[in-house]
């Protein structure tokens, strides 16, 4: 007899799921037994995510939707509840970046980045965590972080801004949905994978770290697998740095800092 797989009977929803992190997390959610709704903006990423799941004896569907948009999250949820039933298991991944200084970003700028990378899993885990309450089976939630919302840059300021957001909704979350058996965390990559919003990898990339190696989306998939899973039980409100040990270490950042000169 077949062993069972641990997220057998589970439903999952994975934001920003068309490619890179995204896609990588929903197909090692899939092969670990979940039902799971692959959400992007590209129909066509989604779709192709959703048919290579299917391809490989999963089982998942593409979801189309604005994550900043609640009327778009109400919809997608009602619908993915009216396909499978229920709601288990949500990730946080969807996010965008605005690569600008703070004497350059305007304010459509800012405003878009904070509606995709902060308000969008606010309006998600809220949406989501209603129907797991009302199915009153509790569920997971994870939020993808970033190291730039534990430290400054030179660039970037709205996402550094928004990322540090996500560090505290989930804390908040974490608290505020325990009671109901929700159990809530974060994961924190540094450079893994395309930059955030770009299709293609890098190689060359300069990556600093204690592995000697550039990050990959199975990294990022690997931890959030442990965190929906019941080997992180006792986990909760916790960020989990998937950095390769960036955060370790006291780098200077040369684009942002002044040459230090003798006093006097």
């Amino acid at each position: 007899m077949a062993e069972e797989k641990e997220l057998a009977g589970k439903v999952a929803i994975v934001t920003g799921a068309g490619r890179n992190i995204g896609e990588e997390i929903s197909k090692i959610l899939a092969r670990n037994g979940a039902k799971v709704a692959v959400v992007d903006m590209d129909p066509r990423r989604g779709h192709t995510v959703a048919g290579e799941i299917v391809k490989a004896g999963g089982e998942a569907a593409g979801f189309v939707a604005d994550v900043s948009s609640e009327p778009d999250v109400a919809t997608l949820v009602t619908d993915i509840v009216a396909k499978w039933g229920r709601v288990d298991i949500l990730v946080n991944n969807a996010a965008i970046s605005d690569n600008q200084n703070i004497l350059e970003i305007t304010k459509d700028q800012w405003d878009k980045v904070l509606a995709v990378t902060l308000t969008g899993p606010f309006l998600m885990s809220q949406h989501a965590a209603r129907a797991m309450v009302a199915g009153k089976r509790g569920g997971k939630i994870v939020n993808v972080g970033s190291t730039s919302g534990f430290f400054g840059r030179s660039r970037a300021v709205a996402y550094a801004a928004a990322k540090g957001g996500v560090a505290n909704l989930t804390r908040a979350m974490a608290v505020q949905l325990a009671p109901h058996n929700i159990r809530v965390n974060g994961v924190v990559p540094n450079k893994i994978g395309s930059p955030v919003g770009k299709d293609e990898f890098d190689p060359t990339r300069p990556v600093v770290n204690l592995r000697g190696r550039n990050g990959v989306p199975l990294d990022m998939a690997r931890a959030v697998l442990f965190l929906v899973s019941e080997d992180s039980d006792f986990i909760v409100g916790d960020m989990l740095f998937v950095d390769g040990g960036v955060s370790a270490i006291l780098v200077g950042d040369p684009a942002a800092t002044r040459e230090t000169r003798p006093a006097g």
